[in-house]
């Protein structure tokens, strides 16, 4: 694959064109990615007010009781979307799901505690601990390259 940048004043914004003989899965692989770039927002309400918050401010996004809960350092949200919905607004590169209920930020992970038989012990930023289901160990061993 050849890649090429050409800087021109006259664009207000940038533009992708991608020249190819035939529309594979590479291709399709690539037009997604760049689709998703746009960043989504997602709101949560606390106290009767509603408030945006910030990807990179999230720690965990759990849901319980039939809600779906974001927690940061300012508190704990509920959201109105379900687990599945979040998790598409989510970086992919910095959320990953460890149950079926949850989603964790990478970056807040203090450690990960492999002493635990069939499943990891996840100890967060904000002092919580969780616990990957063993249907994800897998891909979070393969993550942390085990």
């Amino acid at each position: 694959m050849q890649v090429e940048i050409k800087i021109d004043s006259s664009y207000t914004e940038p533009k992708v064109l991608i020249l190819t003989n035939a529309v594979t899965d590479d291709v399709n692989n690539i037009v997604k990615r760049i689709s998703e770039c746009t960043p989504q927002i997602i709101s949560g309400s606390k106290d009767e007010k509603i408030e945006v918050l910030e990807q990179a401010e999230l720690i965990r996004i759990y849901a319980g009781a039939g809600k779906v809960f974001a927690v940061t350092n300012r508190g704990e949200y509920t959201l109105r979307l379900r687990l599945y919905e979040v998790e598409e607004r989510l970086n992919p590169e910095q959320f990953i799901r460890i149950s079926n209920s949850e989603i964790i930020n990478l970056k807040q992970v203090c450690n990960f505690d492999l002493s635990f038989t069939g499943t990891i012990c996840v100890k967060l930023s904000n002092g919580t601990t969780t616990y990957v289901s063993r249907r994800y160990v897998s891909k979070i061993k393969k993550l942390l390259g085990i």
